[in-house]
């Protein structure tokens, strides 16, 4: 893989400016990988199972639990838009975790707060198999969530530590294909243990892959932030430097166009057990095999992503094509669940979510890539800010999808549009794609 200062200057078809291009040529030390850097590199094939493992802890952690979402409401005597926010609960406390983790990785590095956040969420999860409430289970969800958030931030900066460029997107492209076998299994894995136990047992298989990868993440996972890199200051100073992030018009429009987007994901997350069993009538083993063959549709798209177009077509002309699609297969789903054309029954839209889902492969990983790119001297911080606002976003979706109750699946498919249109707004006006150069240099650059 080629050094980062040699990934950035050849990344001539994305729109950002490199970082070399952007500010005087950095001290040798900034642009050469540390000994551990370069030793995290070598392992290669390692890394990227160890970190992908980490991105899929997400999906397992929401989608595995998704096929019980009906069984729970009738276990626990509560409305399904009660059981609903034990996903908003554990996406919450995803989102405002990695707020504390990724400034706690720049200062410390990157091992530390990631094994102390796996092994508190491996506490979490296997508390949440005896909750005897919706609201005891919602407060344990939401400290999974919290607990869980050091796998996402710390994965994505690990990258940023390790990759530049062009370089960086495919690595987010590989990771996907990784991690996108998470929401594929993990349906299918929580259809078969509803089989033979009832919702509660997922809970329990998902304390048993937490400890395995706490034990990988020990074993395999060295440090890649070195000491003269880490942030010396305290709360304030990382404060400081989100301001300066945020300070970016360039970096705040991919976060939130990515955002956005993901909440457009979410909501079909939340809303497809109900749409897919209540309103069509699937059983939960259909329901999650229809939503492997969506995340297929996301990772095959993913890899195109990583192998042909990265490189060959703009990072930004790549994501206007993912937005339009999303925002095209919403209003599409829009029509068809609002009855105007008559009852299109399950495959019409399942149809739709599928499109909808495959144009994730082009959004998600090239918004962080373009992103990341902006951030090099604040990788763990600008990663938190990425993850959270993503998180919020899709927190705030998720209960509304089901405000109208388990009959229509319309509150999902407005969320979904509204959503689309605001992150392809964001994309256009504060991105500006159509420029060949951004101002104002990498983000927060000052601090």
């Amino acid at each position: 893989m080629p050094e980062s200062g040699r990934a950035t200057a050849k990344d001539s078809s994305s729109h950002i400016p490199t970082t070399a291009a952007a500010t005087p040529a950095p001290p040798a030390t900034s642009v050469t990988p540390a000994p551990s850097t370069a030793a995290a590199r070598r392992a290669g094939l390692l890394v990227t199972l160890v970190l992908g493992g980490l991105t899929a802890l997400p999906p397992l952690s929401m989608d595995m639990y998704l096929p019980a979402l009906p069984e729970v409401t009738e276990s626990l005597r509560a409305p399904a838009a009660t059981v609903q926010l034990t996903l908003t609960a554990c996406l919450a406390g995803m989102a405002l975790g990695q707020l504390v983790v990724g400034p706690m990785s720049d200062k410390w590095g990157r091992r530390r707060p990631l094994l102390v956040g796996m092994i508190v969420y491996v506490l979490a999860t296997a508390v949440c198999a005896f909750a005897p409430s919706a609201g005891l289970l919602i407060g344990f969800r939401l400290a999974q969530g919290l607990a869980g958030a050091a796998g996402i931030v710390i994965a994505r900066a690990v990258v940023r530590d390790l990759y530049d460029g062009v370089d960086m997107a495919r690595f987010f492209s590989t990771l996907m294909l990784i991690s996108g076998v998470a929401p594929i299994v993990a349906p299918l894995i929580g259809g078969q243990i509803l089989r033979i136990t009832d919702w509660r047992g997922v809970f329990h298989v998902l304390t048993a892959v937490g400890v395995v990868l706490t034990l990988v993440v020990w074993r395999f996972l060295h440090e890649t932030l070195p000491p003269e890199r880490r942030h010396a200051g305290g709360v304030g100073e990382a404060l400081r430097t989100m301001r300066g992030l945020l300070a970016d018009r360039v970096f705040t429009g991919y976060m939130l166009a990515g955002g956005l987007a993901f909440a457009v994901l979410f909501a079909y997350i939340s809303a497809s057990p109900f749409v897919v069993q209540e309103i069509y009538g699937a059983s939960p083993q259909t329901f999650s095999l229809l939503f492997g063959l969506n995340s297929i549709g996301l990772v095959a798209v993913g890899q195109i992503n990583g192998k042909l177009l990265v490189g060959r077509v703009s990072l930004d002309k790549a994501l206007g094509w993912g937005f339009g699609t999303i925002l095209l297969a919403a209003i599409a789903l829009l029509v068809m669940t609002s009855g105007v054309l008559g009852d299109p029954g399950l495959p019409a839209v399942a149809a739709g979510l599928f499109v909808l889902m495959s144009a994730m492969g082009l959004a998600m990983p090239n918004t962080n890539a373009q992103a990341l790119m902006r951030t090099p001297h604040a990788a763990g911080s600008a990663s938190a800010l990425l993850g959270t606002s993503s998180f919020l976003i899709g927190a705030v979706a998720s209960p509304l999808v089901g405000i109208a109750g388990e009959t229509t699946a319309v509150p999902m498919a407005v969320v979904q549009v509204s959503c689309a249109v605001a992150a392809l707004g964001c994309f256009l006006l504060m991105c500006r794609p159509w420029r060949t150069g951004t101002s104002g240099g990498p983000a927060g650059a000052e601090h």
